[in-house]
């Protein structure tokens, strides 16, 4: 049942009753519904910009757990990238100066292998920057492992080849150490026992008795076996490859000849006094490249610390040499 309304007349002190007509009442209906609906409005468009719906809600939270993720995932490919660097600094600082090679270049262990294609591809969202500087991390670590995994087949090959020129380093004595007397004289200038001039002595003399067995000291091919001309007597040369050769003089007897092939220890001769010599001994030599070096520090295969020290002082006492 409405409510009658009355009105206060101030001249008549009465009170009149208020007639509301149809279109008055139609437009306070209106009024109503048009402040209930922008009210309606208003409330849809905040919770549509300022609240989520659950399924709005469920999508943030594996929004967030997903960049969780990408973080953690930076920080390990942190890890590995250190690590990286560790095995390539062990790489270019250890190994290849072990195998005598050349390190990998920086250059080329750090080219860059991103391109712009892929990062359009994961531009525009909110987490793109996150998303482009994994993406670099991962391509950079995948390379930088590439780069690495060849060094290392390249090393691989080298240590199969270094156990074959550590056989062909002429690394033992060419004589006994049971059957050896002294050594006569070492590497560097020294009177002549002949010519009594000072020369250089370009290896050193092993005094030791007539027929006493001489040893290639590392594996390779006789270049030379026979009498030489040039006042080593019944000599033999060897060519151990790797830039190495030996050279054995003063031998009284040669068991090998030119183009054999020849391992280490194996008996080459016997000591003589052939060629220009003032006793039973060998003249021993070695050659790296071509130049001549001292053979005293290529006994390291068949010496004790003691004995290496003992030959170090022998040779370097005397001052006139067999030869």
């Amino acid at each position: 049942m409405s409510k009658v309304k009355y009105k206060f007349n101030k001249k008549s002190l009465t009170f009149t009753r208020v007639q509301i007509t149809i279109w008055k009442r139609l437009l306070l209906l209106f009024s109503h519904l048009s402040l209930g609906f922008v009210f309606g409005v208003a409330a849809l468009i905040y919770s549509f910009n300022y609240l989520d719906s659950p399924k709005e809600k469920v999508q943030k939270r594996e929004i967030d757990k997903i960049k969780f993720q990408y973080q953690m995932l930076n920080d390990h490919l942190g890890d590995l990238n250190k690590l990286l660097s560790e095995l390539q600094y062990k790489d270019d600082n250890v190994y290849r100066i072990i195998f005598e090679t050349a390190p990998i270049s920086d250059q080329l262990r750090q080219s860059d292998v991103g391109g712009n294609d892929k990062d359009e591809s994961l531009a525009g969202y909110p987490s793109s920057n996150l998303l482009i500087q994994t993406r670099h991390k991962m391509d950079k670590i995948l390379w930088m492992t590439y780069v690495q995994s060849k060094s290392f087949d390249e090393i691989t090959n080298l240590a199969k080849n270094k156990e074959k020129m550590l056989s062909a380093i002429p690394a033992i004595q060419p004589v006994s150490m049971k059957e050896m007397r002294r050594i006569a004289e070492g590497f560097g200038v020294r009177r002549n026992s002949v010519t009594r001039a000072l020369r250089f002595h370009k290896g050193i003399d092993f005094d030791a008795a007539t027929g006493t067995p001489v040893y290639a000291t590392g594996n390779g091919v006789i270049t030379e076996a026979g009498f030489n001309s040039g006042g080593y007597g019944n000599c033999i040369k060897i060519n151990h490859g790797y830039s190495y050769e030996t050279l054995y003089g003063h031998l009284s007897r040669i068991f090998v000849k030119p183009g054999q092939r020849i391992q280490r220890g194996q008996i080459i001769g016997y000591v003589g006094s052939t060629g220009y010599s003032s006793g039973p001994h060998l003249h021993y030599e070695v050659y790296k490249n071509g130049i001549a070096i001292d053979p005293i520090y290529f006994f390291f295969n068949d010496l004790t610390s003691e004995q290496f020290q003992k030959i170090l002082e022998l040779s370097s006492n005397p001052t006139q040499t067999m030869d």
